[in-house]
């Protein structure tokens, strides 16, 4: 049998999805109890071309919770960093291994590992789409305001973004509507918008989209491989941070989502990203039980 690959949000059907984040909240009330171990004796191998502290840590974490260990690979020590083929490297990993988690910069490199995996293969972010983020930020929204069905979500910023664009999957999971803000240049993937339907909107500024939005969310202006672009982008997107006023202009109860590291003083204030209405820390330690919720149903099927 095919094994089950999550490389974008959208690899979930709806109800797959929701049942995932019941799970992850189920997992986070039993946290005390150590006594579920399903995995023991499995290993996750993790492939690393780019530098983390959340993806690591909280796959890491959960496998030890769950009996099993976690196998660190660097590129830079590997023989992926000699030009091995990853097709070579999904075939050798996936049988040794009962599971690959790869952060990388392709997700065309990703549906090449999956394509030759017998085991099953976890987006831990690309270039197009952070889909374990959005789950995270889904649990996060479940947990603080309750279904997200029927809400609006404001996306203010960098839109050609790859948890931008798995936002705009969770959009038509999860029911919700998300208005993005974006400069000229920055707007999201054509395609990805367009497979969203009316679930997704563009509009001209910060301050609409976060009208009476009842989530707002940001990104750093400047990820990981783009420092050349830091002054150029830092002109971009000069009134697309959220601060104090941006957030007065959405609900009551809006809260803020940040997947981190955030730079404060640029996409965000410190009023904001510290203030009552964040709730970035508990959407970060999200990321632990959301993806073992994930790996509990992919390798179950």
């Amino acid at each position: 049998m095919m094994p089950r690959h999550f490389l974008k949000l959208s690899d979930l059907s709806a109800d797959e999805a929701r049942s995932v984040i019941a799970r992850a909240s189920e997992l986070k009330a039993q946290a005390t109890d150590l006594s579920y171990r399903p995995f023991v004796g499995k290993t996750l191998a993790m492939i690393f071309t780019k530098n983390s502290t959340r993806t690591r840590v909280s796959f890491e974490a959960g496998m030890a919770r769950y009996g099993g260990h976690a196998l660190f690979l660097s590129a830079g020590v590997t023989q992926i960093g000699r030009d091995e083929p990853i097709s070579d490297t999904a075939k050798v990993l996936s049988r040794m291994c009962s599971a690959i988690m790869i952060r990388n910069d392709s997700q065309a490199d990703q549906e090449e590992l999956a394509a030759n995996s017998r085991v099953p293969v976890v987006n831990g972010l690309s270039d197009t789409h952070h889909p374990c983020q959005l789950l995270a930020d889904m649990q996060t929204w479940f947990e603080h305001r309750g279904d997200p069905r029927g809400k609006t979500a404001a996306w203010i910023g960098d839109g050609n973004n790859n948890v931008c664009h798995s936002f705009i999957e969770a959009a038509v999971l999860f029911g919700f509507t998300l208005k993005i803000a974006s400069p000229d240049g920055y707007l999201p993937d054509p395609a990805i918008v367009e497979a969203a339907g009316s679930s997704v909107q563009l509009v001209d500024d910060a301050a609409t989209a976060a009208s009476a939005a009842d989530l707002i969310v940001t990104d750093t202006w400047t990820s990981m491989g783009q420092e050349a672009e830091q002054q150029k982008r830092l002109a971009a997107f000069a009134g697309y941070q959220v601060d104090r006023a941006l957030m007065d202009k959405g609900a009551s109860d809006a809260i803020f989502l940040h997947c981190l590291p955030a730079h404060r003083g640029e996409e965000v204030t410190a009023e904001v990203i510290d203030g009552p209405q964040s709730v970035v820390f508990d959407e970060a330690e999200n990321r632990l039980w959301a993806q073992m919720a994930l790996l509990e149903f992919l390798l179950s099927q």
